[in-house]
């Protein structure tokens, strides 16, 4: 029989013999799957799709045959300047979105991170334009923004050439603030106090403790916010689909808005198609150059 102490006993590997080996990651498929499978449908299907659409001349219509046309669609590109124009417009539109939010959001992320009387309000209010989908935010600009009634009327801030860009760009830096304000204010919050303390003891004021601890603390938070706020801007449609449609000649014409017309409004889903594939390698290269130099040295 088997005494009692040998039972509790835990069993020892001998020596030399091999430790057991186990499976790394093989019972964590079927607990992905569920989430995996939204993914792959939603998103990689689509995108597989459009990206073999480029090579086509798919239109619509009934009775459209769709053949195969290499890399026509793409050479016809190289030479269309109205594209490359609304590309230009969609870098400056997502550029200056992204370093405005940057900024102002870095700004009340500090005040809201002070040490206010009824901070818990003060954070709910600046939650208020991301709980508001972005056309309700278009249309409530656009009777703020109207000249003959508007709170800041007196001026076609969105029909004229020389302001239809710059208000388009105040309005998504507004509807887009409390998500980098939030982030950035949870990255506030993540740098230990004692920097500061030790940083005032040592005489620094409060621009350098800014400069000098806080800012490298936000470096990796900052990076992030900045690189997702630049893919929600370039790919901005119905923000700027309701405030401007692209106009007022083309002003506001971003790339999105582009391609959008020439699917749905000329039916040339190929091109069309190309004309995303185009933007996913560009905006994936300066993103990637973006990251590159902004963490290098960082482990």
């Amino acid at each position: 029989m088997v005494d009692a102490a040998q039972l509790s006993r835990p069993a020892v590997r001998r020596a030399g013999s091999a430790p057991p080996r186990r499976r790394r990651g093989g019972d964590a498929w079927p607990l992905l799957l569920p989430a995996l499978l939204p993914v792959a449908l939603l998103s990689v299907w689509p995108l597989l799709q459009g990206l073999a659409l480029g090579f086509t001349d798919s239109r619509a219509g009934r009775n459209v045959v769709t053949s195969f046309t290499g890399l026509d669609n793409y050479v016809t590109l190289l030479d269309d300047t109205l594209f490359w124009s609304s590309f230009r417009i969609g870098l400056v539109w997502a550029l200056s979105v992204t370093v405005l939010q940057f900024c102002a959001g870095l700004g009340l992320a500090l005040l809201l991170n002070a040490d206010l009387r009824l901070r818990w309000l003060t954070r709910t209010l600046a939650l208020v334009p991301w709980a508001m989908p972005p056309v309700i935010i278009a249309i409530m600009w656009r009777l703020l923004l109207n000249p003959q009634y508007g709170v800041v009327g007196g001026v076609d801030w969105l029909g004229s050439f020389a302001t239809a860009l710059p208000a388009v760009i105040v309005v998504g830096v507004w509807a887009g603030m409390p998500q980098t304000t939030i982030t950035l204010l949870a990255g506030l919050q993540a740098i230990d106090p004692t920097l500061h303390e030790a940083a005032a003891v040592d005489g620094a004021g409060l621009w350098r403790r800014f400069w000098h601890v806080t800012l490298p603390g936000l470096r990796t938070v900052a990076v992030a916010v900045t690189t997702l706020d630049f893919i929600w801007a370039f790919n901005s449609f119905g923000l700027v689909y309701v405030l401007t449609a692209g106009g007022p000649g083309g002003q506001t014409m971003l790339p999105m808005l582009f391609a959008y017309n020439e699917a749905f409004g000329a039916g040339n889903f190929g091109r069309a198609a190309a004309m995303g594939n185009v933007m996913v390698v560009l905006i994936v290269g300066f993103l990637l150059f973006y990251l590159r130099s902004q963490l290098r040295g960082q482990r």
